[in-house]
């Protein structure tokens, strides 16, 4: 049987546009904050780390660099950080489960 949603509850009607369908990559996301926004930058890397190099172009590979671009930038209300933390962990939760692991894979990073 159908839900009958509570009486005031809003419903979203959520349309997505074409040119967006397929969605942006990100090798991984960088979040910060104001004191009103949470803005999370989904970043790509643009090729493989290379030495930095000084002001004086001596180049150091003690200190090594990978360039990334930011694919999409999402800006969203201090109010709203919780519930997506919430949703992330559900969802992982989730993906956890339906790939037989037991915990994230071996390569994540606590930063």
């Amino acid at each position: 049987m159908a839900e009958i949603p509570a009486q005031n509850q809003t419903q979203f009607q959520v349309s997505l546009p074409p040119e967006q369908e397929l969605g942006v990559f990100a090798d991984f996301a960088s979040v910060w904050h104001t004191p009103t926004t949470f803005v999370i930058d989904f970043l790509a890397v643009k090729g493989p780390q290379h030495p930095s190099v000084d002001a004086v172009g001596q180049p150091h590979p003690e200190a090594p660099v990978l360039e990334a671009r930011v694919g999409a930038r999402v800006r969203i209300p201090s109010e709203q950080i919780f519930p997506l933390i919430a949703a992330l962990q559900q969802q992982g939760d989730k993906w956890l489960e339906e790939s037989g692991r037991s915990e994230p894979p071996a390569d994540w990073v606590n930063s």
